[in-house]
C-alpha cells in the first residue's frame, strides 16, 4: 500500500500553494483590479533582498566592509522608475515581460553555481506567475491583438554554460545584477500601486458605454421645437 501523507502535511501544502499563486495556468480570470492586486503582491515579494541578494552576498563573502560597497546596481541594465512612468501601459507591460525573461535566464545560471540559495526556485515560479498575469492584464487593454502569449515554465531559451572558473569579477557581477533586479521590482510595485489608484482608461472603449453614447446621439434634439397640442396636425 502507498504511504499516505498526514492530513496536517497535506493541508500545509495546499495553503502554501493558495498563498503563493506563482504557477502559470495559461488561463485568465478576474478583473483589472484583481490582477493589479496580484501583480503588486508578486512585485512586493520579489523586491525583498532577503530572498536572493542577501544570501548571495553572504555565500560569496561579499557582505563585509570593503566589499559590499562595490555591490551596487550597474546603470543601464534595468530601467529607472522615472523612465517606466513615462511608458504607456502596454509599453510598460511589454518592457516588464522582456526584463523578467532576462532575469529568468540569469537566475538559471546563478542557480547552477549556488545550490545553497533555496529561494532561486521560488522566485522563478513567481516570475512565471507574474508573466501570466501580465498577459491577462494586457488582454483588458484596447487593441490587445499583439499581446505575447504567456511564458510557460521550461520554455525559456537554454542558458549558456557557466564558465569553468568563478572569479571575483563574476561574483561581483552577480551581486550587482541582483541589486538592480530587487530595485527594479520595487519600482514595478510602485507603478502597479499607482495603477490600482487610477483604473485603466480602457473602460472608455467598452461596448456598453459605446452603445449608450450612440443611443444618446440618435435621440432627436427638441431644442427650438414647439410642442403641439394632441391631435393637431402640422401645417
Amino acid at each position: 500500500m502507498r504511504a499516505q501523507l498526514p492530513r496536517r502535511v497535506l493541508l500545509s501544502l495546499v495553503l502554501r500553494l493558495l498563498f503563493l499563486k506563482p504557477a502559470v495556468t495559461g488561463s485568465c480570470s478576474g478583473g483589472e483590479q484583481e490582477l493589479l492586486k496580484q501583480l503588486q503582491r508578486q512585485a512586493d515579494f520579489m523586491q525583498d533582498t532577503s530572498r536572493l541578494l542577501d544570501p548571495y552576498m553572504h555565500i560569496q563573502g561579499l557582505d563585509v566592509p570593503g566589499l559590499k560597497e562595490y555591490c551596487q546596481e550597474r546603470p543601464g541594465v534595468f530601467p529607472r522608475e522615472d523612465a517606466l512612468h513615462g511608458l504607456s501601459r502596454r509599453g510598460f507591460l511589454q518592457t516588464l515581460n522582456a526584463k523578467l525573461g532576462h532575469v529568468l535566464h540569469r537566475l538559471t545560471i546563478l542557480q547552477q553555481k549556488l545550490h545553497n540559495v533555496q529561494d532561486f526556485g521560488t522566485v522563478k515560479r513567481y516570475i512565471y506567475g507574474i508573466r501570466n498575469n501580465i498577459y491577462c492584464l494586457a488582454q483588458l487593454l484596447p487593441d490587445s491583438s499583439e499581446t505575447a502569449e504567456p511564458t510557460q515554465a521550461g520554455t525559456e531559451d537554454s542558458p549558456s554554460p557557466p564558465p569553468t572558473s568563478y572569479t571575483f569579477q563574476s561574483k561581483l557581477q552577480g551581486c550587482q545584477f541582483l541589486r538592480g533586479y530587487h530595485r527594479f521590482m520595487h519600482s514595478v510595485g510602485q507603478i502597479f500601486h499607482k495603477w490600482r489608484e487610477s483604473p485603466s482608461r480602457s473602460r472608455r472603449h467598452s461596448p456598453h458605454r459605446a452603445l449608450r453614447k450612440g443611443a444618446h446621439r440618435m435621440q432627436p434634439s427638441m431644442r427650438g421645437k414647439r410642442l403641439r397640442p394632441r391631435g393637431q396636425l402640422p401645417q
